[in-house]
């Protein structure tokens, strides 16, 4: 077929912010015809999980990055606000488009959605088609020896890695037509992305939301083989983490890439490389779970769980927020958090474990918390983390195992260096009692009152400690009654 005679493919993106690796728009580009690139801000569609403020920050310069990648090619990024199905009516209606193409996304809301807009397209008589660019394995394909989905994850990633992993899709946008005439779009700005008081000031020393720092960031990861990450992950004192959770979040750089990279290193053998391939098994586990278990945004997966007897305190979480719960390893990582939008993992555990277990904060308030303040929030890791905490999930911590604040930060921070980047009031303190400020005094706490300069610890470690296996005492009694 000539190629004036195919009409224009709409390919919308979505968390799939690349131009590399991305399936749906290859696709575009095979059928032919003009192809014309479509963002919709569509707040409505996400349900329950508008993105939060820190994720929105990142969403504006992840689309402002796109937009120019696509500008090199001679293409534009079409921005829409408001309901997806009516944008992509109107702009069908615009265009002549004949076909949509997207990759999917996971989220139970938008599957939902999703699936209605498929039928719509089709019903009209439109191409409707939908590809996998998030994950390296749909969470269809991967079950148990009962046809089930895994639940415990070293057994899920085993049965993974006995499978062949794709290769990154290849994208000719050199064969990549532009229509005569683009559609009207929004400005970027319209989109009202950006925080309007200055919150975000701290986020542009630590992030460069683009393709290409993802990029950068593997590359230099890969090239090492890892080396130092089994050792150094769980130092916050240290950058020995990838960094690159917001940017598979957004789909700047995706998971088959990711593998690509370490192949080509030869990496996946090194103990470094197998551990942090390990952790992109972790993201798909955490898919597979919202996918065959939907209501665990908000619900615990294990059901026994919906009657723990939390005991709600808006006081008690508005410290713990504010980084004011007088354990120095908590509080750095929470001002971490509101300064950068992004927690270290191992401090994510333990700025958990104090919510869920010494305060007894349901976990879904951590939870809504780091959706908003971070900008890696994805629904099924964050949920998964926090289930994992709370004991409630699956292939979870037992209940019973409450993290020691102070010796956390004993072991992953010796020398008190993550606590007094992030909490200046404690840099006079001596390292020895750095952890411990209020177990000091005379020169150790080098001019500091505690209690006036930084707060007591707002719960005695041992008295959480307690509380919290009282409560499972407690669910453990309904469970057998």
């Amino acid at each position: 077929m000539p190629e004036a005679s195919i009409t224009p493919t709409l390919i919308w993106f979505r968390q799939d912010l690349r131009i590399h690796d991305n399936p749906a728009l290859q696709a575009a580009i095979e059928r032919g015809g003009s192809v014309i690139p479509v963002y919709l801000f569509d707040e409505a569609g996400e349900g329950d999980w508008r993105p939060g403020g820190a994720s929105c920050w990142w969403l504006h310069h992840a689309l402002q990055d796109l937009a120019a990648q696509l500008d090199k090619h001679g293409l534009r990024l079409i921005l829409g606000i408001g309901q997806s199905a009516s944008e992509l009516k109107r702009l069908i209606a615009e265009t002549g488009a004949g076909a949509v193409y997207w990759n999917r996304r996971y989220e139970p809301a938008v599957i939902l959605r999703d699936a209605k807009i498929k039928e719509a397209l089709t019903q009209r008589g439109l191409e409707a088609k939908s590809f996998n660019s998030a994950l390296v394995f749909e969470p269809w394909e991967i079950k148990n020896q009962s046809g089930k989905p895994f639940q415990v994850f070293t057994p899920y990633w085993k049965h993974c890695l006995k499978r062949a992993i794709p290769a990154p899709v290849e994208v000719e946008l050199k064969h990549a037509h532009a229509p005569r005439n683009w559609p009207a779009t929004r400005a970027l700005e319209e989109l009202a992305l950006l925080p309007r008081i200055a919150w975000d000031t701290g986020f542009f020393p630590f992030w460069t939301p683009t393709s290409a720092a993802a990029k950068q960031r593997l590359g230099k990861l890969a090239a090492s083989h890892a080396s130092g990450y089994t050792r150094n992950r769980d130092r916050p004192d240290m950058d020995g983490t990838s960094r690159l959770s917001p940017y598979l979040h957004f789909g700047q750089i995706g998971p088959r890439e990711v593998f690509a990279a370490f192949a080509r290193y030869d990496a996946e053998g090194t103990k470094g490389g197998r551990k942090f391939l390990s952790e992109i098994g972790w993201r798909e586990f955490s898919y597979q779970l919202l996918y065959h278990f939907p209501h665990i945004p908000t619900e615990p997966l294990r059901a026994e769980f919906n009657h723990f007897p939390w005991e709600m305190d808006e006081t008690l979480l508005s410290a713990w927020q504010k980084g004011l719960t007088g354990y120095p390893i908590v509080d750095a990582g929470m001002r971490q958090l509101w300064t950068t939008g992004w927690m270290h993992n191992r401090v994510r555990m333990i700025v958990a474990s104090l919510l869920v277990k010494h305060l007894l904060v349901p976990w879904q308030e951590g939870a809504r918390w780091f959706w908003d303040t971070l900008v890696d929030a994805d629904l099924a890791s964050n949920t998964q983390g926090w289930q994992w905490s709370a004991g409630c999930g699956a292939d979870a911590a037992p209940y019973f195992r409450v993290f020691n604040p102070i010796l956390q930060g004993q072991k992953f921070d010796p020398n008190g260096d993550y606590v007094r980047e992030w909490i200046p009031e404690l840099r006079p303190v001596a390292t020895s009692i750095i952890h411990k400020p209020w177990e000091g005094g005379g020169e150790q706490l080098g001019g500091v009152v505690i209690g006036r300069d930084y707060p007591t610890p707002i719960i005695d470690h041992s008295r959480g400690r307690n509380r919290a296996l009282q409560a499972y005492g407690k669910l453990k009694a309904l469970r057998s009654a």
